[in-house]
């Protein structure tokens, strides 16, 4: 009997801890509880993916969904401001043209400069040919030209032309003046010339105003007028307008006004003297 007794006394035991620890273990889990409860606020609850939300549609005072209210456009406005837009872009191709003709004026005046900058300088150009120089050949100068040495060919200047030296040829120019020269060809000038005391010329003059002081072997004709100085000396035909002769001039050769405005032969048209006799 002893035996029994122990073992039920070891069973109501093991019992007795078994249920302390089960009381035990729902007093901890109360406390859990607890204590959760008391700390509810301070949980975070992780944030769940946002739904796409709906547009809120306000709501009239009947409970109608109000419509969105469109602003009313002024076409006239726009039209207006395009058409101003448009102007002032026409406007400015305007003045970029306007521009674009002025820069081309502006051009063609600085070339007009040029051009006579150009001309003027050409004009008081001046080509020499010294003393101490000898061509053989032609010579063309768009200058002027001094012939102070010796020129074995002809010669054409367009502006003026002096002469101080030889010449073994024709010449031509605008003008033409010689002082102490030596000459043997023809002379042509479309404007006057001069032939300087002590030049002597073997050849024809041609001008359209002359004025002899040296020595000419040669017809002149000039449509102007013609004055044979103190000096002169002329063995040819002379046609002119008209001519004066200084005293001391020799002339052996016809003269004739051949370009003057007067006819002589009127003077003498009607007039029989054997009538008169």
């Amino acid at each position: 009997m002893g035996f029994f007794t122990d073992l039920k006394e070891d069973i109501s035991l093991a019992m007795n801890e078994l249920i302390t620890e089960d009381t035990s273990g729902e007093a901890e889990k109360e406390i859990s509880l607890e204590e959760m409860l008391q700390n509810i606020d301070n949980i975070v609850v992780p944030d769940e993916p946002e739904e796409e939300k709906e547009q809120d549609v306000p709501e009239g005072e009947n409970g109608t969904i109000e419509e969105p209210e469109i602003e009313e456009v002024d076409l006239e406005q726009q039209l207006r401001a395009a058409f101003g837009q448009e102007e002032a872009e026409e406007g400015k191709e305007e003045k970029a043209e306007e521009k674009t003709t002025e820069e081309k004026k502006a051009e063609e005046k600085k070339e007009g400069w040029s051009v006579m900058k150009n001309q003027m300088e050409r004009e008081d150009e001046i080509s020499v040919i010294s003393s101490s120089m000898k061509i053989k050949g032609d010579i063309l100068s768009e200058a002027s030209l001094n012939v102070l040495g010796n020129v074995k060919g002809s010669v054409e200047v367009l502006k003026k032309l002096s002469v101080s030296g030889v010449i073994e040829g024709n010449a031509t120019a605008a003008e033409i003046f010689t002082e102490q020269a030596r000459i043997q060809g023809d002379l042509v000038s479309s404007g006057p010339a001069k032939i300087g005391s002590g030049t002597v010329v073997i050849g024809n003059i041609t001008a359209t105003s002359a004025v002899i002081a040296g020595a000419v072997k040669g017809d002149i004709d000039v449509h102007g007028p013609v004055v044979l100085d103190s000096t002169a000396v002329v063995m040819g035909n002379i046609k002119s307008e008209a001519v004066q002769i200084n005293s001391g001039a020799v002339i052996e050769g016809m003269c004739s006004q051949c370009y003057a405005n007067v006819n002589p032969a009127k003077f003498f048209d009607g007039l029989d003297m054997n009538e008169s006799k």
